[in-house]
Formats: structure tokens, sequence, C-alpha cells
């Protein structure tokens, strides 16, 4: 065997070694975590009406996940972004809809459209 194949011998080894051991890295690692999303939030509002129009948009501000979407049970609304991560939304204009932002947990900003 010639010194320049004896090279690629290990060069190619040494490759086959590296990319096995980049593959088992990535299968080890936990998968991410998806982000938590309660399913469609409220549509097109429920006849029962929306809660959170007696108290205003500004009123979410502040408040836990949890509990924005416990005031806006019947309402229609989506999460327009969660920790500086927009997220999928569609283009129609809706006026009673409110997309709201989270940061931490916590409602930054509402939205309406």
């Amino acid at each position: 065997m010639t010194r320049s194949n004896r090279q690629l011998k290990r060069l190619t080894t040494a490759s086959a070694v590296a990319l096995v051991a980049m593959v088992a890295g990535c299968a080890s690692q936990p998968p991410a975590e998806p982000i938590p999303n309660p399913g469609p939030q409220g549509g097109r509002g429920t006849p029962e009406g929306c809660q959170a129009d007696k108290l205003g948009d500004e009123a979410l501000i502040g408040k836990t996940e949890a509990e924005a979407a416990a005031l806006l049970k019947g309402c229609a609304w989506r999460f327009g972004s969660r920790d500086g991560q927009s997220l999928p939304a569609t283009m129609d204009y809706n006026p009673q809809r409110r997309s709201i932002d989270v940061v931490g947990g916590k409602v930054t900003a509402v939205r309406r459209g």
C-alpha cells in the first residue's frame, strides 16, 4: 500500500468516526420541547359572549397565560408571539379577535384584528 493510499484510508476513517460522533451526539439530546398551545383560541367567539369585553384589553396586560385564557373564554383570540417568537396566524381581519403577546408567562401586549 502506498503512502498516499494509507493517508487516504486514515482520512476516510477519521471522517467516518467524526460523522458517527456527530450523529450520536444529536441522537442523545432530548427533543426540543414544543411551545404549549391551548389549541384553537376562541375562533370567532361563542354565543355566551366574551367576558373580557367587560374589562377592556388593558386588563389582560400583566396577567399570566392561564389567567388571560380564562378571561378570554368565549372570545376570539390567539397568541401573536411568545417570548419574542412570532407564532403563525391567519391574515383575515376580525376586529373582535385579540392577538396577545406573552413574555415570561405574562401578557405584555394585546392587539385587535
